[in-house]
């Protein structure tokens, strides 16, 4: 296709030169240079398609059976740790003809349709996070951790003993003041400053009174 391009730039180029006025020396040099560099293109294209004709070899009997094998097991071709991603976007590229994407709202997800070479498709259903959320979200029990603990705690205090009882920020990291802090900011949480009228806990109240409420908020049919 390319090549095919380059010559029409030839032809394209040869009939703007000829309908040129010799005289106008200027325009007519300036259309001689794009005719040239048209020619030289095209002339680059064909070597390069010479050389890939010439390197290229038919399939022996042993080749097209390998190739129907790796067909028949295409789940084995494709986990090859030789594999590359370039070569698995070619495979797509060879078997798939088509793919239609629709999304849904309710409930959150998009509809694949597949159409593979052969006329076969497949349809997929794959889910999708609802709007404004992503998969690096805060967990919901951490959130009510944090709202309980801040009405007692600072953010130092609601970090460590998220830590401890194992929480992990929606990004896998653990917890310092600063992420505490970000959280209570988003879902507009108390100050995370300590109570001052003298029902502070310490942090192992603090720890016990969070694993209660863990434990009945993972209860069955509770929410």
């Amino acid at each position: 296709m390319a090549l095919e391009k380059a010559r029409y730039e030839v032809s394209h180029a040869r009939r703007q030169y000829d309908a040129v006025d010799p005289e106008n020396r200027l325009v007519a040099g300036e259309l001689e240079r794009r005719w040239n560099e048209a020619l030289e293109q095209s002339l680059e294209l064909e070597s390069r398609l010479t050389e890939l004709e010439r390197r290229h070899s038919p399939l022996t009997d042993a080749d097209i059976q390998r190739l129907l094998e790796l067909g028949s097991d295409l789940k084995k071709l494709w986990t090859h740790p030789s594999v590359t991603t370039d070569l698995k976007k070619r495979v797509l590229r060879t078997v798939l003809n088509e793919n239609v994407i629709v999304a849904h709202d309710d409930p959150p997800r998009n509809e694949l349709l597949l159409h593979w070479q052969g006329g076969v498709h497949t349809k997929l259903s794959v889910p999708r996070n609802p709007r404004g959320k992503h998969g690096r979200a805060t967990s919901g029990e951490a959130i009510d951790v944090i709202r309980e603990l801040s009405k007692v705690c600072d953010d130092r205090e609601i970090a460590r003993v998220l830590n401890r009882l194992g929480y992990r920020t929606g990004r896998d990291n653990s917890w310092q003041a600063s992420r505490v802090a970000d959280v209570r900011h988003h879902y507009r949480l108390p100050s995370g400053h300590p109570a001052t009228d003298g029902q502070t806990q310490t942090t192992r109240d603090a720890t016990r009174q969070i694993r209660a409420l863990d434990h009945r908020t993972s209860r069955p049919g509770t929410t």
